[in-house]
């Protein structure tokens, strides 16, 4: 079990990835558990988390220095990192770092669910997709002790936040290219309480893979249904053209061109049915049911509400 003295080490505690690694940090240290929170820049919420108590530490993943300052005398450790061009380098650095310091009793990878569809050949992907793929071979060669947690697409992304909300509030529409594709959208927080839950006790987990998703598959027209009950009101999908939908949404996001393609692909995956898996491991790992899609909206209502 958890070591009362030693801290656990989570990256990426700054925001990104639906929050996860800052919900880590929360639920660690409302068990009084000793935190070092590594963020990329030292701004407000790095002066929340120190508020929460956690020790914090500015640095770069992909840079040894700061990786050796952040892990050294931690022996647990979440690796998480926001979608980025730089994340192989981040993982491979991350890894090389923890072997030479040794003494790692686990470190959590959030990778994400498409990974456990692809080989070695697979060129449908994202390239961010790509770089999760890799990466997770990178920790396996390692030798390191860990484990992979791989969430299907989370409730907090853009894709059913910021770039549904307008329409969602202003002409009761979810407007996605995802055909008559199903999907089982997670909860950040979810995904964080299995991640907490692996860090406090992780040898029952070492060297597995755990896929994380909602508690039902739906197509999207129920998913408008849960934003509707959510809101108590009317919200009906809307299938978009994927062309139209990258030149008119996605090219307006402000999102960048890496992140973009990232987007793209998973609504075009989504639309080919890849994001039709549902598994029971949040509610098995953690004793309490995974959050629908209708308790996230109505959690966040004035978002959609606007």
């Amino acid at each position: 079990m958890a070591d009362a003295t030693t801290p656990f080490l989570v990256t990426g505690a700054g925001g990104g990835i639906g929050g996860v690694g800052r919900t880590v940090v929360e639920l660690l240290r409302a068990r009084d558990l000793p935190v070092r929170a590594m963020v990329h820049h030292d701004d407000a919420r790095a002066v929340y988390l120190r508020e929460l108590g956690a020790e914090v530490v500015a640095g770069d993943l992909a840079r040894p220095s700061d990786v050796v300052r952040a892990l050294d005398g931690c022996r647990r450790m979440l690796f998480c990192i926001s979608v980025s061009p730089m994340y192989l380098e981040a993982a491979a650095t991350v890894a090389t770092v923890a072997r030479e310091l040794g003494g790692l009793e686990v470190l959590i990878d959030l990778s994400q669910m498409t990974v456990s569809q692809m080989t070695p050949f697979s060129v449908a992907e994202s390239h961010q997709q790509r770089l999760h793929w890799l990466s997770e071979q990178v920790l396996n060669w390692s030798g390191l002790p860990v484990v992979h947690l791989r969430p299907t697409i989370f409730q907090d992304g853009p894709l059913f936040t910021t770039l549904v909300a307008r329409s969602v509030a202003g002409r009761g529409v979810l407007p996605l290219p995802f055909g008559d594709g199903r999907t089982s959208p997670v909860a950040a927080a979810d995904v964080a309480r299995v991640a907490a839950g692996v860090l406090i006790d992780p040898a029952p987990h070492i060297g597995t893979v755990l896929e994380l998703t909602g508690p039902r598959v739906e197509d999207m027209n129920g998913v408008a249904e849960e934003y509707s009950r959510a809101l108590g009101r009317r919200v009906r999908y809307l299938d978009v053209a994927p062309d139209e939908w990258a030149d008119t949404v996605l090219a307006h996001s402000g999102l960048s061109p890496f992140v973009q393609e990232h987007l793209t692909t998973m609504a075009r995956l989504h639309r080919q049915g890849r994001y039709d898996r549902s598994t029971p491991t949040v509610e098995a790992l953690t004793h309490r049911p995974a959050e629908p899609v209708e308790a996230f909206v109505a959690d966040h209502a004035d978002l959609f509400t606007g």
